[in-house]
């Protein structure tokens, strides 16, 4: 339950600070006096959008905080699951800075708000007056059955198989796609790839080749080159190698008288060897190398092929080529395995959608099976609340097709007046009527659901007299489970609270700035009385007002 709110520096509240206690609490003030601004504070803690317009003093921050005890809500998991320290007294704190920044803590540790918005969703239910339009809201409808059936586990079991169906679905359905355009495109991946496979590339090729071409291109040129120094190392009128020869000789007969002669002679001898063998290989090549046209067309012709290829699908070398090869050779190698692929496919398809057919049904047979409970709850407070005549039931189809929710389209029908048509509540239902509907609806799923704590802004718009009183009686009952603060204009409620406050505006010297205070027993007189008899108050209305409390 709610146990503590502190507001500081939000619109007209300079600072408020407010105790509340279990059971039955009621807020009564002037139209305008602030008390919309108390539940604007206190929607921050829900997790609602920050805004730095609500900041009183632009110079200074907006704080809200609120504390709970969460005991016996099994809150520890949700908890644990954003490593936040569980506390049995909670405090939830909310910052909105100067320049529009805001900052969310539990317990002094900073929290995103979607943290907080699951936690206040486990601990407050506020309804304002505007939420009375869900009641025509085939969403708002569903989640009243799904509470009152207490079906979590049927849902999760159901979403579970649904996302992985519908997941299923979109794989196939992009297969299909992909399949399609890849189809259209195979003639021409097949052209491609007939037209590599069929080049026979090696990945070391091209620099072999150009080697080869350079050569042949220069082919007379070396052969001139290589004819003459076969010349001048074996033909001739001076032969080098016979030049050579004769040295050796010349000086192999002087080398014993020389001391280092020895030397020279070993070295000239081996001199001439290695010449006489260079001079016969240049011979030999000089011979052997002739022009050969045939041979540089098709290293020319080889070569031509590899670049025009290379231009075509702008790559740099054969590996280049290669790679491209193989990834064609890869995709047309999918488009013969997509049939195979998609009865697969198809298979897993209809495994998933027989076990979303039995979630389905289990998860629509929970909730059939509260319609009875619902109707009859809601029908027995409609007849306590002064509409003896009122029909309630819920209209239920099943879907033509599985959807995130189920397969069920629930429609929630009502009649105020006997023998009337049962129809759309929003068609029928005055403001008074859907005033009514919604604290009944209010009432089962504040049981149905555990939450600790509920607010009422203003639910009974449109009713008085009798009916206000019998609609005080009902948020009396649930006060007895839960904790339930009633924001009204009614006397007839204010009258059975346990608890009551007081919202008003004071004006300073500069300023006007709304305050709260809790009353006591005759501050609590005073202010019923005023309700019902305006600022002159008469005994008749003193009285009326003790009335009203007893």
């Amino acid at each position: 339950m709610l146990y503590h709110l502190s507001i500081s520096n939000y619109a007209l509240i300079d600072a408020a600070d407010i105790e509340f206690d279990k059971g039955f609490t009621v807020i009564t003030g002037e139209t305008g006096a602030g008390k919309s601004i108390m539940l604007g504070a206190l929607s921050l803690i829900l997790g609602q959008r920050a805004d730095s317009l609500v900041i009183r003093d632009k110079d200074k921050k907006c704080v809200v905080e609120a504390g709970f005890n969460i005991e016996g809500y099994d809150l520890q998991p949700l908890f644990n699951s954003e490593d936040v320290d569980y506390d049995n007294s909670t405090v939830v704190r909310r910052e909105i800075l100067p320049g529009g920044k805001s900052r969310a803590f539990v317990n002094d540790t900073p929290v995103t708000l979607s943290f907080l918005k699951a936690l206040s969703d486990r601990l407050l239910d506020i309804h304002s007056q505007h939420q009375n339009l869900l009641l025509g809201d085939y969403k708002y409808q569903l989640t009243v059955v799904d509470s009152v059936a207490n079906n979590e586990a049927q849902r999760v079991s159901y979403s579970s198989e649904y996302n992985n169906y519908k997941r299923l679905l979109k794989e196939r359905a992009g297969l299909i796609e992909l399949n399609e355009k890849q189809r259209a495109d195979r003639d021409y991946w097949e052209f491609q790839h007939k037209q590599l496979k069929d080049a026979a590339l090696r990945e070391d090729e091209q620099a072999d080749l150009e080697r080869e071409l350079e050569q042949l291109s220069h082919i007379e040129e070396v052969k001139t080159s290589l004819s003459l120094a076969d010349t001048l190392l074996s033909s001739g009128e001076t032969p080098v190698v016979d030049q050579i020869h004769i040295i050796y000789s010349e000086t192999e007969k002087v080398g014993r008288f020389l001391e280092e002669g020895r030397d020279l002679v070993g070295r000239l001898k081996s001199l001439y060897i290695e010449l006489k063998d260079i001079a016969t290989e240049i011979s030999e090549k000089s011979i052997n190398l002739d022009l050969d046209p045939e041979r540089l067309r098709f290293v020319q012709d080889r070569l031509d092929l590899i670049y025009s290829l290379q231009q075509k699908h702008h790559v740099a070398d054969i590996k280049g080529l290669l790679e491209l090869m193989r990834d064609l050779e890869g995709k047309l190698e999918m488009l013969d395995a997509f049939d195979e692929d998609i009865e697969k496919l198809n298979k897993e398809i209809s495994q998933s959608k027989a076990r979303l057919s039995i979630a389905a049904s289990a998860l629509s047979e929970s909730r059939k099976k509260v319609f009875t409970t619902i109707t009859k709850s809601i029908e027995a407070q409609l007849t306590g609340l002064g509409m003896p005549n009122a029909r309630f039931q819920i209209s239920h189809l099943k879907a033509p097709d599985y959807r995130d929710d189920g397969e069920d389209v629930i429609q929630f029908l009502f009649s105020a007046n006997k023998n009337a048509e049962l129809c759309e509540i929003p068609k029928v239902a005055s403001g008074g009527e859907m005033s009514r509907l919604m604290l009944c609806i209010k009432s089962l799923l504040s049981s149905a659901k555990g939450l600790p704590t509920i607010i009422f802004d203003e639910i009974d718009t449109g009713v008085s007299g009798e009916v206000a009183d019998r609609m005080g009686r009902i948020m009396q009952g649930m006060a007895k489970e839960i904790q339930v603060i009633s924001i009204t204009h009614l006397p007839q409620i204010a009258g059975k609270g346990q608890h009551h406050f007081k919202v008003f505006k004071r004006d300073t010297e500069s300023q006007t700035i709304s305050e709260i205070c809790k009353l006591d027993n005759d501050g609590r007189v005073l202010e019923i009385a005023g309700m019902l008899s305006g600022s002159q108050l008469s005994e008749a209305a003193m009285s009326n007002a003790r009335d009203l409390m007893r």
